[in-house]
C-alpha cells in the first residue's frame, strides 16, 4: 500500500528501482527486481542485477518490507524476513553508495502511556507480540550494522486512507455497521487510544525524508503520527452516529470475561471469522498518543489529516458503496450484502 503510493510520488523527480518478490500487479515507472529478503542468495542476485541496470550509487534505499500477522500466532518469517532481510540487504548495500537507509518501524514497538502522558522517541521501548518484537529486533540491527550508511528509522503510527485500509478501524467499523452485539463491549478503558497516520502523511514524510538525506544524523529515529489520538470511545461514538444516527457506547466488561467470550467465538466461528483474539485482550488499555515534534524540526512535517475528520469520508463511502467497502477493506461479506 505504502509502496505503491511512493513510486507514483517520487517518480517525476527520482530514478526508482523495486525489489519484490511478486510482479507488480501494474505499469510502473520502477524498474522491477525480484527480490526473496529470506534467501542470501536472492538477495546478492538482486543486489547484483540492480549494480548491473543502474550502478552503485543509491540515493535512498526505503525498505518497507516485513511479515504480520494479526492472528498472533508464532510465525519464523517475523525473524527470517523482517529481522534477517533486512540484515541481509543492509550487508549487501555496504558495497553500494548509500546516502540513505529508510526503515519502516512501527509505533507498537513504544511502551503504553498513561492517559494523559504522551509519546517522544525518548520514552521507552515495549515489545507484546512478536510483530512490534520483530520491529525492535530489526532496528537494533540497523543500529549496529548499517556502517557508513546514514539510517533513518520511522516508528510509524496506524495507516489508514480514506477508504479505510487500517485493520483495527475495520473491524471496529464492521462490527458496529453490522449491530454486532459483542460491538458494545470493550475490556479496557475507552479513553484509551492509538495515534494513526494518513497515508498522504505517510508518503510525504518518507519524501521529505528523502530529499533532506544530508541534512540528517547518522542514525535517526522519529515517531510518525498524528498528536490528535481519538480514544476508544470516541471512534465508537463517531461511527454510531453516522452510520445509525446514535451514539455507539463502549460498556466494560472484565478481561477474564472477554478472553472467555473471544475463546469461544473463536471456538464457534473459526480463527478466520473472528478478528478478536484472546490474547489481543490484555492490550485493550493501550495507550500511544503521539508528540510528532521531532518530525517536525528534522524533517519539516506534521500531519495535515486527522482521523477524526476523516472518518466520516470513511463511513460515508462505506455507506454509498457497502460491498465495494467490505471487498477493499477485505472483510467477510454480511449475508444481506451478497449478491
Amino acid at each position: 500500500m505504502i509502496g505503491s503510493r511512493l513510486i507514483d510520488a517520487l517518480a517525476p523527480r527520482y530514478n526508482l528501482v523495486a525489489f519484490d518478490i511478486v510482479t507488480p500487479k501494474r505499469a510502473s515507472p520502477a524498474d522491477w527486481i525480484k527480490c526473496d529478503l529470506t534467501k542470501d542468495e536472492a538477495v546478492g542476485d538482486a543486489l547484483g542485477t540492480l549494480r548491473e541496470r543502474h550502478g552503485d550509487s543509491l540515493a535512498s534505499v526505503i525498505h518497507l518490507a516485513a511479515y504480520y500477522d494479526f492472528s498472533g500466532e508464532p510465525s519464523p518469517l517475523y525473524r527470517d524476513l523482517t529481522v534477517e532481510g533486512t540484515r541481509r540487504l543492509l550487508q549487501g548495500l555496504q558495497a553500494f553508495k548509500v546516502e540513505q537507509f529508510v526503515f519502516s518501524s512501527s509505533l507498537l514497538v513504544m511502551q503504553s502511556v498513561e492517559p494523559g502522558d504522551v509519546l517522544t522517541e525518548n520514552s521507552p521501548t515495549r515489545a507484546e507480540w512478536e510483530y512490534p518484537q520483530s520491529k525492535l529486533d530489526t532496528e537494533q540491527v540497523i543500529a549496529e550494522q548499517h556502517g557508513a550508511i546514514p539510517a533513518l528509522i520511522l516508528r510509524i503510527a496506524g495507516v489508514y486512507d480514506n477508504d479505510c485500509h487500517s485493520i483495527p478501524i475495520a473491524q471496529q467499523i464492521k462490527r458496529i455497521y453490522e449491530k454486532q452485539m459483542d460491538s458494545i463491549f470493550f475490556p479496557g478503558n475507552a479513553d484509551c487510544g492509538q495515534s494513526f497516520v494518513h497515508l498522504d502523511d505517510v508518503v510525504d514524510c518518507t519524501i521529505r525524508a528523502v530529499d533532506r538525506r544530508g541534512d540528517l544524523p547518522a542514525l535517526e529515529t522519529l515517531l510518525i503520527g498524528e498528536s490528535d489520538t481519538m480514544s476508544y470511545g470516541e471512534l465508537q461514538e463517531q461511527i454510531g452516529e453516522v452510520l445509525h444516527d446514535q451514539a455507539w457506547p463502549a460498556i466494560r466488561v472484565p478481561k477474564v470475561a472477554a478472553k472467555a467470550g473471544a475463546w469461544t467465538q473463536e471456538k464457534v466461528l473459526g480463527e478466520e471469522e473472528t478478528f478478536i483474539k484472546p490474547w489481543m485482550v490484555d492490550m485493550a488499555d493501550a495507550h500511544r498518543p503521539v508528540d510528532p515534534s521531532r518530525a517536525k524540526e528534522r524533517l519539516g512535517w506534521e500531519p495535515r489529516h486527522r482521523l477524526r475528520h476523516t472518518l466520516n469520508t470513511i463511513l460515508d463511502r462505506l455507506k454509498e458503496d457497502p460491498q465495494r467497502w467490505y471487498q477493499i477493506n477485505k472483510l467477510p461479506m454480511p449475508a444481506e450484502l451478497k449478491s
